[in-house]
């Protein structure tokens, strides 16, 4: 498969998806554990460190772009597929076969990645992006932990924040296991145990982001 097929052809695009969502994952698992530093109690100064490294560290700022552009082109060809996918099915089934064929997260990654996008504009808009300008911009890096326990103060935004991880939840379910088919790792002899690390992390990972909104409105953590 040469350079121009790989994004233009069905396999090529599955192959994109499989390699910019492993990455993702893979931001997910460090996004989780410098969040997962709230829980310590300590006033946010564990939280605070992680920060404020992975804000200011040139290695990181420079990897922040990658995750980004991986980001666009994770969300671009999951769009072009689903679209693929949806001409195929112009004419619809007489009787849908339903969960007898495929359990309905699989059939919904659009709608559920679309979810997850829109819950990660919400996060960046309140987070990340404040922080951003500020560095570049204003007067230097701002206090995250104050801002997160100021903004998780208000119930919709809680809610959101929720309804996003559980989105992200189910994408995850579908998406991990899915990642590793397509590479060719998802042979019989490793399927079990892929499909079980998939489904572990599919839980645990979005439990944590949920109980940070959650932690900080049932003042559990200040």
């Amino acid at each position: 498969m040469n350079w121009k097929q790989s994004f233009s052809t069905s396999i090529g695009k599955k192959l994109q998806m499989s390699l910019t969502g492993l990455f993702l994952i893979m931001f997910l698992v460090v996004h989780c554990y410098i969040n997962a530093q709230i829980f310590y109690k300590d006033g946010g100064t564990r939280f605070k460190e992680a920060a404020h490294f992975m804000g200011t560290n040139f290695l990181i700022r420079t990897v922040e772009l990658g995750l980004f552009a991986f980001l666009i082109l994770h969300i671009v060809q999951g769009l072009l597929l689903w679209a693929k996918n949806r001409s195929r099915r112009s004419i619809g089934y007489a009787v849908s076969a339903g969960n007898k064929t495929s359990p309905w997260y699989s059939r919904s990654m659009a709608l559920l990645g679309t979810l997850v996008l829109l819950f990660l504009i919400l996060h960046l808009s309140k987070f990340w992006g404040p922080n951003r300008y500020s560095q570049t911009f204003g007067s230097g890096e701002l206090d995250l932990y104050t801002m997160m326990r100021d903004e998780f103060q208000v119930l919709w935004v809680v809610i959101v924040y929720v309804l996003g991880c559980i989105a992200l939840g189910w994408h995850l379910v579908h998406g991990f296991y899915s990642a590793f088919q397509t590479l060719g790792l998802g042979t019989h002899k490793y399927k079990g145990l892929i499909k079980a690390v998939g489904v572990s992390f599919s839980i645990i990972v979005p439990i944590i982001f949920a109980l940070m909104p959650i932690s900080f409105y049932m003042q559990w953590v200040s």
